[in-house]
């Protein structure tokens, strides 16, 4: 099942809390698509994946500064 999760707009730590309390309550396999703006995401979201044990599908930039990560829950 693939979830989304809109973080645009928030800033750092807000986007990876979010993506977190939501990967928590997914079942292994699942994906979550996660659009935020904040510069600090590019760092936090890989740091978060490594430190978790989920994977980091992609990343991709969007128009207006947004970028895409599709996380994987393990």
């Amino acid at each position: 099942m693939i979830h989304e999760l809109d973080a645009i707009g928030l800033l750092c730590p807000l986007p990876v809390l979010k993506a977190r309390k939501r990967l928590k309550g997914m079942e292994t396999g699942d994906s979550l698509l996660l659009l935020a703006d904040d510069p600090a995401a590019i760092i936090d979201v890989p740091h978060y994946c490594h430190e978790s044990g989920n994977i980091l599908i992609s990343s991709e930039e969007l128009p207006n500064n947004v970028t895409r990560y599709t996380i994987q829950k393990t």
